[in-house]
């Protein structure tokens, strides 16, 4: 594993680092919309006082941050592995590219000793999980890996209730910034009701260190709704993800490759409406997880944890 320079002295001295996953930049928008967005989100994250520290794998060798070049190399590269728990041995031995999802960089993150990992969405149970069993291997390692995830909700293609469940199941702690639903992706909230809700990120950083010093496994969920500026209608968004699925089914496209087709394709029936929320969704989450991994390492430093 590659540590950054940047990254590895932020580490050693206690300063705040934010990780981010690579997939959202080689499978989850267009390029240079990817990339420009990549460097937009590493932007935000340093106007807070936080270092980012972007995840991926780059002929087999496991990278914790990365330079702008490399950043660009993702956004246009074709046939960049996406990356899950299972993947991240084969991509290493194989000496490939990787772009690593929610659970993939969660465990690098982990492994690098970063707490705070900003997303757009997790993956979450898929529609129709009673009989096809599909389910996200993001909310397994949600309940096994000590990294705090902040994300605008799981993904607006997923079915939000069963997720909700599979959350409570593996014992993640659920927190919502300013509101007592889940975020919903696209849209402000769905029905869902959150475990607690918070009114600042000094707030969020106590709960985590609390669960730190109590030892606890596991990761914690942030829930950081669409800015109400950026947010499509309920109605507006679901008709099309409704159609997108279906041509999905009717596709036959299963597994993994079935969340980057249905995100572009919901790009395309939307007009790029989707894709410009998806955006202003990542940025504002960057923010926000970076208040929050700053006031963290002010805990940490001021007890010596």
């Amino acid at each position: 594993m590659i540590i950054k320079e940047e990254v590895r002295k932020a580490l050693e001295s206690g300063m705040p680092v934010v990780a981010l996953e690579s997939t959202i930049i080689a499978h989850g928008m267009p390029y240079p919309k990817n990339v420009e967005t990549a460097r937009a989100v590493e932007k935000a994250i340093r106007e807070e006082g936080a270092i980012p520290a972007t995840i991926g794998i780059i002929e087999g060798e496991i990278h914790v941050g990365m330079d702008d070049d490399e950043l660009e190399e993702f956004g246009k590269r074709k046939g960049v592995l996406k990356i899950s728990k299972r993947d991240l041995p084969i991509c290493v031995a194989k000496k490939m590219w990787g772009a690593t999802t929610v659970s993939a960089t969660m465990l690098v993150a982990e492994m690098a000793g970063i707490k705070v990992f900003v997303t757009g969405g997790i993956g979450g149970v898929h529609r129709g999980a009673e009989t096809t069993f599909d389910i996200s291997r993001d909310l397994r390692e949600l309940g096994e890996t000590d990294v705090a995830v902040v994300c605008s909700g799981a993904k607006a293609i997923l079915d939000i209730p069963k997720t909700l469940e599979y959350l409570e199941t593996e014992g993640v702690t659920v927190l919502s910034n300013k509101a007592k639903t889940f975020a919903n992706f696209y849209s402000l909230s769905c029905d869902g009701p959150v475990d607690y809700s918070f009114d600042d990120p000094k707030e969020a950083a106590q709960i985590l260190y609390e669960k730190e010093k109590l030892k606890l496994k596991g990761g914690v969920l942030i829930s950081n709704p669409i800015p109400e500026e950026y947010a499509l209608p309920h109605e507006y968004i679901d008709s099309y993800v409704n159609q997108a699925v279906k041509e999905c089914e009717e596709a036959r496209i299963k597994g993994k490759d079935s969340t980057p087709f249905l995100l572009k394709r919901i790009v395309e029936l939307t007009g790029g409406k989707s894709l410009e929320a998806n955006i202003a969704l990542v940025l504002n989450n960057a923010h926000v997880g970076a208040q929050i991994a700053k006031e963290l390492a002010i805990l940490r430093k001021e007890n010596n944890l």
